[in-house]
């Protein structure tokens, strides 16, 4: 048999391990809760998250779980009485379960564009979705992942000043008095200490350049752990005595190498490469680079990341760990279009995080099926057709149907 044979699953292997992953998400959500009903609410709204749903309010996935009206919904992520933060951990515990350990920690925000200016952190901000300045919501988001998958572990949402000086509408959004206005890059910190506290090892930390600035990497530098982040056209790095912007040196590099950096929609994503090391302080066996990456087709198209790696690390792993951050916006559009992580109609800070994590609740059991039935369709484990779950399941019911459970 080649390694590229399929060994295809009975329609009984693939409701006992959807089953199996129905209990594993029950025993993760159930403690939360001391009442049954809430249980049973709580484990409806996942479903209902999974579900075909069009449009994944409260409203729909009432009516699409039979109930007469949204408020069991509404109460669960408005007043409830249980820890979403309890379950962020849970579940970041889970993903890295399934997907094993040395993958990439990568760290990136999306937009939810909003009407009004009640719900918890809204601005006029720019927002990535939209790719212009929105009403919108920004919430900062870690995902893991390794050649099994990937999922999203842990959110912050970003509270602008404005809203911590005005304590009257901060306090009917539900914000916490004691809330101190963080920045993007603070929050992605209190993020990666959580996870490397909660016991993850990944091989990389990537991220673009609102997440490479100096204070993240120099933690990263002192606890080891090797980077590739992002940095501006203007950043300034020091080699031998002199300091230069990082666009300055583009003259000084002569030789560029044409590398893939990973897989895309339209196929491999290749680039002019190019990289030098740069000075730091001396950290024993690593080392930190400057990295350059040229569009192949329009020479002014340039990116820099500053990189902190091991010295036996080479040039082709440094450009996939940078590659790699795509993977958290392959998150973003699964979350998005199959679990319905922007569609919510809360205003509250809680509301907000119950709803984010709930979603990521789902995402982690789709991730869970897909490795399952992926690991034993296929005999020779190739990571190709394991990477993404958009290609084994467009939503919940879809991936069931194509397997004559739907």
């Amino acid at each position: 048999m080649s390694k590229k044979q399929k060994m295809e699953l009975t329609v009984d292997q693939i409701k006992d391990k959807y089953e199996l992953a129905e209990t594993r998400l029950k025993k993760m959500l159930f403690p939360l809760f001391s009442r049954e009903e809430t249980r049973i609410t709580a484990l409806a709204y996942i479903q209902g998250l999974l579900s075909q749903v069009e449009r994944k309010n409260s409203w729909q996935l009432a009516e699409a779980s039979g109930y007469s009206d949204p408020y069991g919904f509404q109460y669960l992520i408005r007043r409830a009485y249980w820890d979403e933060d309890i379950l962020q951990k849970e579940i970041s515990a889970e993903v890295y379960t399934q997907l094993g350990s040395n993958g990439i920690l990568a760290v990136d925000e999306t937009g939810f564009i909003k009407k009004g200016k009640k719900s918890a952190g809204v601005a006029r901000q720019y927002s990535g979705t939209a790719g212009r300045i929105e009403n919108s919501q920004i919430g900062v988001f870690l995902s893991y992942m390794t050649a099994s998958g990937r999922s999203l572990i842990d959110r912050e949402l970003y509270i602008p000043k404005d809203w911590i000086a005005d304590e009257v509408r901060a306090k009917e959004a539900g914000i916490p008095a004691d809330a101190k206005h963080r920045t993007k890059p603070e929050l992605a910190l209190e993020m990666l200490q959580r996870a490397f506290t909660n016991g993850i090892q990944a091989n990389w930390v990537v991220g673009d350049n609102v997440y490479g600035c100096s204070s993240v990497r120099h933690y990263l530098q002192e606890i080891n752990q090797q980077y590739v982040l992002a940095v501006p056209s203007n950043q300034e790095v020091a080699i031998g005595f002199k300091r230069y912007k990082v666009n300055s040196l583009l003259p000084l590099i002569e030789e560029w190498h044409e590398i893939s950096a990973g897989n895309g929609a339209k196929g491999p994503r290749i680039y002019y490469w190019a990289m030098v090391e740069i000075n730091s302080l001396d950290y024993p066996g690593y080392q930190v680079y400057l990295l350059f990456r040229k569009s192949t087709t329009d020479p002014e198209e340039v990116s820099y990341y500053i990189t902190f790696a091991k010295d036996t690390t080479t040039f082709d792993e440094i450009v996939a760990a940078a590659g790699s951050r795509w993977s958290i916006e392959e998150c973003f559009e699964v979350a998005k279009s199959q679990v319905g992580l922007d569609q919510y109609e809360v205003r509250s800070y809680t509301g907000w995080y119950r709803h984010i994590t709930l979603s990521m609740l789902a995402m982690a059991f789709l991730n869970q099926l897909n490795v399952e039935i992926n690991t034993n369709e296929e005999t020779g484990n190739n990571s190709e057709d394991q990477n993404s779950l958009k290609k084994t399941a467009r939503n919940m019911q879809e991936f069931l149907n194509k397997r004559g459970l739907g």
